[in-house]
Parts: C-alpha cells; sequence; structure tokens
C-alpha cells in the first residue's frame, strides 16, 4: 500500500512512524514492537490504540538513546566544613632479646619488627647470611635453628630467644667437610647464595648421615642459584657425608 493511500485510510505512514518512533534509518534490520495513537478516517474522534511490529532492513540505523561517553574523574566539591583528625602512632619500642648464635649468647637491641636475617647481618656482623628476595623465595638467608633449615628473612628475630641457631660462620668455623666438598667441585661461582645452601646441607647431614642424591636434591630445593650449578651440588654433598661417616 503507497503512502499516499495508506494517509487515506487513516494509517500512519512508514515514513511518518519512524519519524515519530525516533528513528533515523539509513538501513539495519530492526524490529520492534511499537505503540502509537491511530485516528481513523472519518472518526468521531476517538483514539484506538494499536501495536505494531515494523521491519527496516539496511546497513544502519541511529537510534535516539543515552550514551556514556568515557573521560576522567571529575571531582565534585561538596560544601561544608573540612574536618582534620590528629591520629598519634605510637614509635615502636625496642627489645632486647638474648639469641645463641653459634653457641654464643648476644644481647641485641632492637625494634621488634626486626627479623633474625636482618639482626644477624647490622647488629651482629654476620654477613654471611645474605639478603635477596625478602619474601621467603630464594633460601639465601637460610640458616639452622635447633637442627632444622630456617628462612631468617620470614622470622622475627624475638621469636629466636632461647633457640640454638647456626649460621654460614659457625659451619667454616667448625672447619665443616661441605665447606672443602663445595670448593672441590667448584660449586660457588659468585657466591652469593652458597651460605644458604650448604645451611641447607649441613641440616639434611645433621639428621641424615647417608642420604641420597634424590635426598640432597629434596633437601635443597629451596635454595635457588643464580650461576645454576645445581648439578654439582649432590656430588659435593654426597662426598662430605661420606667424609663425615670416616669413609675418606
Amino acid at each position: 500500500m503507497t503512502e499516499e493511500k495508506e494517509k487515506e485510510h487513516g494509517e500512519i505512514s512508514r515514513r511518518e512512524f519512524l519519524k515519530d518512533a525516533g528513528f533515523v534509518v539509513g538501513g539495519a534490520a530492526i524490529g520492534a514492537g511499537i505503540t502509537y495513537p491511530l485516528v481513523p478516517k472519518g472518526g468521531d474522534g476517538e483514539t484506538t490504540t494499536v501495536t505494531k511490529t515494523v521491519e527496516v532492513s539496511g546497513p544502519t540505523k541511529t537510534v535516539p538513546t543515552t550514551v556514556e561517553v568515557p573521560g576522567p574523574t571529575k571531582t565534585v566539591e561538596v560544601p561544608g566544613p573540612t574536618k582534620t583528625v590528629t591520629v598519634e602512632v605510637p614509635e615502636p619500642k625496642p627489645v632486647l632479646p638474648k639469641l645463641t648464635i653459634n653457641g654464643k649468647t648476644y644481647e641485641v637491641d632492637i625494634e621488634p619488627q626486626w627479623t633474625l636475617q636482618r639482626t644477624l647481618r647490622y647488629k651482629l656482623g654476620l654477613t654471611g647470611t645474605k639478603n635477596s628476595c625478602d619474601h621467603g623465595t630464594c633460601g639465601f638467608c637460610t640458616v639452622i635453628m635447633d637442627g632444622r633449615p630456617v628462612l631468617g628473612c620470614m622470622i622475627l628475630a624475638v621469636e629466636c630467644e632461647g633457640k640454638n641457631i647456626e649460621t654460614i660462620e659457625g659451619i667454616a668455623t667448625a672447619n665443616h667437610p661441605l665447606i672443602d666438598s663445595f670448593v672441590k667441585h667448584d660449586v660457588p661461582q659468585c657466591g652469593y647464595c652458597i651460605p644458604g645452601t650448604i645451611a641447607a646441607a649441613k641440616a639434611l647431614l645433621d639428621r641424615n648421615a647417608n642420604p641420597t642424591e634424590e635426598e640432597v636434591e629434596q633437601a635443597l630445593v629451596g635454595n635457588l642459584c643464580r650461576c645454576t650449578t645445581y648439578y654439582r651440588q649432590p656430588k659435593a654433598v654426597l662426598e662430605a657425608a661420606q667424609k663425615l661417616r670416616g669413609g675418606g
């Protein structure tokens, strides 16, 4: 039916329908149920509500809508008095834990948040215990506490009071076979990771005098090596174990 005939029969034309509905059509195929008033020709002025679905074909359409445009955050100042709150943060009080390191007892003046690794290096001058990741992932700060390898960066010094702690300095002073065997097998390169690795190895040999190569590898799995001399480490540890057993 043509637009003129539609008007003669009192129907709204497609063009008028789209105009009233708020569409600017350049073509996309759409279908919508639209309700609009219709006044029949020759009627008495009564309005009939008609719902009609119209499909429009074509590639584009413009539909009036509310669009959020991205942009910078706007700061709005709300009128009113500004309230200032003063919070007092107390200074940490020093503590004096007594630490037993390599057979000697030290009373150290530190703040309560100091780690064992920090205390060893900066209060006692035992710099063999290295600092690297500070997150317990590299093993460089490994020391032995009550026979177990522990990470110095993950333990507070105040927690170590009453414990027996052994560092690389104590292992070297005792002339442990691990020192010579690590040198013989050329395990150290830069040497930065070696104190923690030797400490972990000694903790193993203290509880297992005759480990297998697999057990050595498992004991050292948490100790990273910057120079990647991993394949030499089991040989050195097994040789040291043999010497400790009196086999050469």
